[in-house]
């Protein structure tokens, strides 16, 4: 494979994979699957995927892991991914997975106006780099106000198509309330994983093993779950997998998203730099919508077309500032190489796709 091309072709992945995680978790979902016991086991299939790497490769450097890292590492587990997808997961049995592809481009400037909040960015309204991060978050804002309360009409690419779900025609003709109240439970789902971005830099520095990190996140995590997942799911066929659309959502969900992309992610960062991968994200989007037509039979709305375009525009533009702010710190430092000179908040505000560079698990 050509070399210049090998990067395109693997982004291109990338976002094919996080389509497909959109469209099997609704498609589950859609088939009855609770979503809390969804989470749990998309978190114990990771767990025990990647248990055996983390050990194998990084056992014996890990740091000591003591009480006050643990505490840290359990909070960040409850609040950035137990939280964030449970919440996801019922803003995705009220919404779409179009809607869900849809909001993951407002992460980097979520996750931009949390590290404001936090003092590890700063704002210059009088550079133009500024302004653009500026007029990114509001037009990001303007993309999730479009998606709530605009639906507009409706059309579909395939109406008479039978596609894989049964029940799926029915499941986006959600009444007003209840879409308004999934878009509101998406974005806080993306906030807490932006909390979640932000934060982990902090935790990765007191405990640098990021494969071991990460088996141990997944861990609790779905110890998390399970907890939460109990009082939802009180009868035993709920918890059954069978040979069906759910063994294969979670388990797609635990090993191809959780253990192959990140290792793709790993690759590209390396050779392009966090932007290129950035920049790839509204192929999950465009993927999402014309799968979602096709297997799911899932209507489009204007509104939501709408939306989507304005969360892309704001993507490009806080990525736009950014880029341009890291060209002029390269100026200014000529001898530093671009990827020393990112911060580990400032590549995950970077990366639009829910994922960090460091292998944390992605939603």
């Amino acid at each position: 494979m050509n070399s210049e091309k090998k990067p395109y072709l693997i982004v291109v992945l990338i976002q094919t994979i996080y389509a497909g995680m959109f469209l099997l978790s609704k498609a589950a979902f859609d088939m009855g699957m609770n979503n809390f016991v969804f989470i749990f086991y998309r978190q114990a299939i990771a767990a025990v995927f990647l248990a055996p790497l983390a050990f194998y490769f990084e056992w014996k450097s890990a740091p000591r892991l003591t009480l006050r890292t643990f505490l840290k590492i359990f909070t960040l587990s409850l609040f950035g991914i137990t939280l964030s997808l449970d919440i996801y997961g019922v803003a995705l049995v009220y919404t779409s997975a179009t809607l869900a592809a849809a909001t993951t481009n407002c992460l980097p400037a979520i996750t931009f106006f949390m590290a404001l909040l936090f003092g590890m960015e700063k704002l210059k309204l009088m550079s133009r780099s500024g302004m653009a991060k500026l007029v990114g978050v509001v037009v990001c804002l303007g993309g999730s106000a479009t998606l709530a309360f605009y639906k507009g009409p409706s059309f579909s690419l395939w109406a008479h198509h039978h596609g894989l779900n049964p029940q799926s025609q029915h499941s986006h003709v959600s009444s007003g309330k209840n879409w308004i109240k999934g878009c509101f439970l998406m974005l806080s789902s993306n906030t807490l994983f932006a909390f979640w971005l932000v934060l982990q830099g902090k935790v990765v520095k007191c405990y640098p093993s990021k494969l071991l990190l990460t088996t141990l996140q997944c861990f609790l995590s779905s110890i998390q779950s399970l907890i939460i997942a109990i009082p939802f799911a009180g009868d035993l066929k709920e918890w059954k997998l069978g040979w069906n659309i759910r063994l294969l959502s979670v388990t797609y969900c635990g090993i191809v998203v959780t253990g192959f992309t990140y290792y793709l992610q790993t690759w590209v960062i390396e050779n392009r730099g966090p932007v290129f991968i950035a920049m790839s994200t509204p192929l999950s989007l465009i993927i999402t919508i014309f799968f979602s037509a096709l297997i799911l039979r899932e209507s489009l709305a204007l509104g939501s077309i709408l939306g989507g375009l304005l969360l892309v525009a704001g993507l490009y533009s806080v990525l736009w500032g950014k880029s341009k702010e890291q060209q002029q710190h390269n100026l200014r430092n000529p001898t530093t190489s671009d990827c020393s000179n990112l911060k580990a908040e400032e590549m995950s505000a970077m990366n639009g796709i829910g994922t960090p560079p460091s292998p944390l698990l992605p939603i």
